[in-house]
């Protein structure tokens, strides 16, 4: 029994699938969602084990605030100092009171193994902070200790402290003129010297200590109940239980669970991603060149995700995620775009953390890209391009954390997303080596090809310049045609400037480039209408022969091929039957061209057809113009030439409609201007 073939589409497929699920990673996500102000809506939750509970980064940014403004002083303690006070106050001269010098020297020992500072107060030069009032570091030998700034003395607050002890302990003695006339004042000085390099480091140490914990939660202990409040507490166990789960805990099971986990949710993208291209558009299918694109595009998005996240989950506001959907722009259309775009975000909202808001947030930067960059895709003006996603992502990742935290720590997550943001300038440019690498044409390069200044087209002017104004005139009429039904305008723009470039052959062969029917019928005397037939007929293979020599891309080179598909020449046709020619012998008068198979080929077809045709109207009514439309593309219809077409019954009623109106503006009446009955004499 032989297995049925596995269809070409699925290989490559099969290979995003085996990616994905290398690249995701191997831990359970905590399963539960919450919010605060919000009802737990879960079973009562009990932590399965210890973890303790995390400070916020608005705790630690306090905390780190306060250390870093309020410094403790930090004091060496000179005994030598100390020894050289009492020795000069026990040599001064005391007068009559001379029995109090022990007193005085015994008490100033006191004073100074407290310690004296300075009374002037103290200055550092590096950074904001300013000195504690509260407590100061003392160091005496090797011993550093800690010491309530009221324990120590200023050296006024000494001199007053001595004062008072001599006049408690001498009723009736003037303390203060005695210490005054003797000298002591003069001679106390601090012992405790301000050590500057010190107080920095300790400062520096004390800024790094700052311990990330407020608390701890143990086995078994509820963290919250069903139904409950998450307020801004229960909040923060949460998150620290999470953080926990994630880092140490996320699973305890067999491991070959995790591997099933993946699978099934890389399968479950990799479905979507395939219906998704079948149902915008199934044509890419069978373009092996731009499907792998696709797909490698998408596998960018997807694995930038899986990547980060398993590395670094907080270096994905860097990503930037709207660059891939430029990416895609350049080559599909929009129907396209978004679908595909959003399925890469996908990954985002599954494995990482905030997956919702940072799904919301590249999701709508995004698709507005993809809608402005039409505006803003040349030069200078992707940098304004870049800064509106910027924007975007910053106003929406703000609603979250309003809502989420009061908007607290939005600094660096922002000045994150500006970077990613402006990335994409940096990456656009990737667009011309994958064009080479996938044998793609982009929109840029599209356009270059319109530039009627580019040496084929200046040579078609100069050879056939009635067959480059034909094609002028289609371009404007495709033109039309194409925007009314999102079609792809620079791709049909370029199709329709180059579809008749094979005419540059033989331009005497076809009637635009004559003086007129006379002149073509001179060329065609003496030829039979087979000969004829095949003249024409030739400017099809002649043109595909002149794309491949100018290497114009394939796709150009299809309209080429399909601008009139299968169809015959009519005018020769008709003349062989009429001069008695087998009708069973009629092969050489069709094109051995192929068929449309999109949307922009159907409407070059129709296109070129009714500007060649409608030089021959005999009548500029609204009424003439509709028929002329219908019967063209009738008689197309009947020649089956949209049977492998993409294009619907309503786009082809809008096309339709927008051609009638376009001829009309053509070819609208004119207004017959009088004729000069009398000649006027002019006066002077």
């Amino acid at each position: 029994m032989r297995l049925p073939r596995i269809p070409k589409r699925f290989f490559p497929l099969i290979v995003v699938f085996a990616l994905l699920v290398v690249f995701m990673p191997r831990t359970a996500k905590f399963a539960y969602d919450y919010r605060k102000g919000s009802p737990w809506a879960y079973e009562t939750l009990i932590a399965q084990f210890d973890f303790p509970i995390l400070k916020t980064e608005d705790q630690i940014e306090k905390e780190r605030e306060k250390s870093g403004s309020d410094v403790v002083p930090y004091y060496r303690k000179s005994e030598e100092t100390t020894n050289t006070v009492l020795k000069n106050v026990e040599a001064l001269d005391f007068g009559r009171q001379t029995s109090v010098r022990p007193y005085v020297v015994s008490r100033l020992r006191d004073i100074y193994e407290v310690g004296v500072i300075s009374d002037s107060k103290l200055k550092v030069d590096r950074g904001s902070f300013s000195l504690s009032e509260e407590v100061l570091f003392i160091q005496s030998g090797k011993r550093v200790q800690k010491y309530p700034r009221t324990e120590v003395y200023r050296v006024s607050d000494a001199q007053g402290k001595l004062m008072s002890l001599l006049s408690a302990s001498h009723p009736g003695l003037n303390a203060d003129s005695l210490l005054r006339s003797a000298g002591v004042y003069e001679v106390i000085v601090p012992n405790l010297t301000f050590d500057k390099t010190m107080t920095e480091l300790s400062h520096t140490g004390a800024a790094r200590s700052i311990s990330p914990t407020i608390g701890y939660v143990n086995a078994d202990q509820k963290i919250v109940s069903k139904g409950e409040i998450v307020t801004a507490e229960i909040a923060q166990i949460l998150d620290s239980y999470k953080e926990e789960y994630n880092k140490s805990y996320g699973y305890d099971g067999p491991r070959i669970l995790i591997w099933l986990g993946n699978i099934l949710i890389a399968a479950a993208l990799v479905v979507l991603l395939y219906f998704v291209i079948q149902s915008t558009n199934k044509a890419i299918f069978e373009d092996r060149n731009r499907y792998i694109y696709l797909l490698t595009v998408f596998l960018i998005a997807a694995l930038s995700t899986l990547v980060v996240v398993r590395v670094n989950a907080g270096a994905v506001y860097v990503i930037p995620y709207t660059v891939t959907a430029l990416f895609l722009l350049a080559f599909f259309r929009r129907s396209v775009v978004l679908p595909v775009y959003i399925v890469s975000l996908l990954p985002l909202l599954v494995f990482s953390n905030n997956g919702v808001e940072l799904f919301v947030m590249f999701l709508t930067a995004g698709t507005v890209s993809i809608f402005t960059f039409g505006f803003f895709d040349r030069g200078w003006r992707q940098f304004l391009n870049a800064f509106l996603v910027y924007v975007i992502l910053a106003l929406v990742f703000c609603g979250f954390r309003l809502i989420d935290s009061g908007g607290s720590k939005v600094l660096d997550p922002l000045l994150q997303l500006f970077l990613g943001s402006m990335l994409t300038v940096a990456f656009y440019p990737l667009i011309y080596l994958f064009e080479k690498i996938f044998n793609l044409v982009s929109t840029t390069r599209l356009e270059e090809l319109c530039d009627t200044n580019n040496p084929l087209l200046q040579e078609l002017s100069a050879k056939a310049p009635g067959t480059f104004q034909h094609s002028l005139q289609v371009m404007n009429l495709c033109d039309a045609a194409a925007r009314s039904i999102d079609a792809n305008v620079p791709l049909i723009r370029a199709g329709a400037l180059y579809h008749d470039i094979g005419k540059m052959k033989n331009p005497l062969c076809f009637v635009e480039n004559t003086s007129g029917a006379a002149g073509s019928e001179q060329y065609h005397e003496g030829l039979t209408p087979k000969q004829s037939a095949h003249d024409i007929i030739s400017h099809v293979s002649d043109g595909v022969e002149i794309a491949e020599q100018h290497k114009l891309p394939a796709v150009i080179r299809d309209f080429i091929l399909t601008h009139h598909g299968t169809t015959m020449t009519g005018y020769f046709y008709n003349r062989y039957l009429n001069e008695g020619g087998d009708p069973s012998d009629v092969s050489e008068f069709f094109y051995d061209g192929k068929k449309p198979s999109t949307k922009e080929q159907i409407i070059l077809m129709l296109c070129d057809t009714l500007e060649a045709a409608s030089r021959t109207l005999k009548e500029n009514t609204p009424e003439a113009f509709d028929k002329f439309v219908e019967d063209i593309v009738s008689s197309k219809m009947k020649q089956g030439q949209f049977d492998e077409a993409d294009i619907t019954v309503r786009e082809l009623g809008t096309v339709k409609r927008v051609l009638k109106e376009y001829l009309r503006q053509i070819y609208h009446e004119r207004i017959e201007y009088p004729k000069l009955k009398k000649k006027v004499n002019k006066q002077n």
